[in-house]
């Protein structure tokens, strides 16, 4: 059957097709440790009561027509006045877009700035940047990191690649790392934005910075940056990505917002009316008022990101153990976000059957059937996968079953040779 090109060469998610086998896997009743998605047990971490409250009175107040293309006055005030008690940034909400989730405002982003041919420039790992390349046709320029960085770019690493580019994509907390940049690493990288834009003409297009900081509410004990706080003049470039799904543990909310020139976010919005992205305006109203109790805000991700961050301690110091043991794995200490970044040094070793683990998925579906522990390879953030570094997500997982995991994974890894 025919289709169009872009249909015909689109990859799809290495993520989903491993959830595919763990989810049949545990239809068929197998115990399966499930690190590998960015989500969260919502019987685990429930979002918050107010917010359920507030959903279901909007329900019950039949606030269920359209909502505004650019979502909700009251919840794009409700999100400049946070953005001002929160980060000290100064976006009025006319500067912000509400859309269902982060991923139609990334796209928007992309398709806003981007023209065939135009180059976009990104670190890797990194989320599904190389699909949003990939749907607006650019010249992709992936810039790998390295462990001695945290997985996080330099201004060195990315000052070769920013002549002529139109849009550098950037995250912190990183997923799939969960690390996150420092001010003095941060602000290196905006003087190379701020100086790349110096040399563009008039009738240029500038380099855009996409910042995507969705995780910022969720760091542990270290300090979130971000440019235009930084550098002010930074602000007519940058376009910022966030939402409720992560902080409020509300992936399934569907309520996120991007903020920024006034001039691109006014063609963002236009794009979306094509593709209908709105949030539901039941869960926009619940989320406007909410958003406006700060004490109560603060003490439902307080409380959270104490969980997530126990839970990621548990795991890291699971692995360091196995580590002083003589295993080859290591770890990174988690800084962010969800996410534990675990290397398993076991490519090219050989499983109980006498067949060979070649590349990291060869060692992700080894180890879902042999120790049912599921985790992500870097390979699905656009790194190679002869590369041995793994995310692991501790959202779906209570404390208690990824301390009984723990030892299952040691187990698998012992039978190899």
């Amino acid at each position: 059957m025919k289709v169009s090109k872009l249909a015909q060469n689109l990859i799809g998610s290495e993520i989903i097709k491993i959830g595919n086998q763990v989810n049949d896997l545990k239809a068929q009743g197998a115990e399966i440790a499930n690190l590998t998605i960015g989500d969260l047990d919502s019987n685990i971490y429930p979002i918050p009561a107010q917010l359920k409250e507030e959903i279901q009175k909007a329900y019950q107040n039949n606030l269920t027509n359209y909502p505004p293309a650019n979502g909700l006055l009251s919840l794009r005030k409700s999100v400049s006045k946070d953005l001002k008690t929160r980060w000290n940034l100064d976006y009025s909400a006319e500067e912000i877009l509400v859309a269902g989730g982060s991923r139609p405002l990334i796209y928007a982003t992309f398709k806003t700035i981007v023209d065939d041919g135009d180059k976009v420039v990104y670190p890797i790992p990194s989320w599904n940047n190389n699909h949003y390349a990939y749907l607006t046709n650019a010249e992709k320029i992936e810039v790998e990191t390295s462990q001695s960085n945290n997985f996080l770019p330099t201004a060195e690493d990315l000052k070769p690649h920013l002549e002529g580019a139109v849009l550098l994509a950037l995250c912190s907390p990183l997923n799939p790392t969960g690390t996150m940049f420092t001010k003095d690493q941060l602000s290196e990288i905006c003087e190379l934005v701020l100086e790349e834009n110096k040399k563009r003409g008039e009738n240029e297009k500038p380099l855009y910075l996409m910042y995507d900081q969705i995780y910022a509410m969720l760091t542990f004990g270290q300090e979130h940056f971000n440019p235009v706080s930084l550098f002010p003049e930074l602000k007519k470039y940058t376009i910022f990505i966030d939402g409720t799904s992560k902080c409020f543990a509300a992936t399934g909310v569907r309520v996120g917002w991007s903020f920024g020139p006034a001039a691109i976010i006014d063609k963002m919005k236009a794009l979306l009316t094509h593709v209908g992205a709105w949030a539901p305006k039941p869960e926009q109203e619940a989320v406007a008022t909410f958003l406006n109790e700060t004490e109560n805000v603060d003490t439902f991700v307080d409380n959270f990101k104490g969980k997530i961050a126990e839970s990621l301690s548990v795991l890291h110091h699971g692995i360091q153990d196995m580590k002083s043991r003589g295993f080859a794995v290591e770890s990174i200490q988690p800084m962010g976000a969800l996410y534990l970044t675990i290397e398993l040094d076991y490519l090219g070793k050989t499983k109980p059957d006498g067949s060979q683990i070649v590349n990291s998925s060869d060692l992700v579906f080894y180890l879902i059937n042999e120790a049912g522990v599921a985790l992500v390879p870097f390979s699905a953030f656009g790194n190679s996968g002869n590369m041995p570094w793994f995310r692991a997500s501790a959202g779906g997982l209570s404390l208690n079953e990824i301390q009984k995991m723990l030892p299952r994974l040691e187990n698998a890894l012992s039978k190899l040779s």
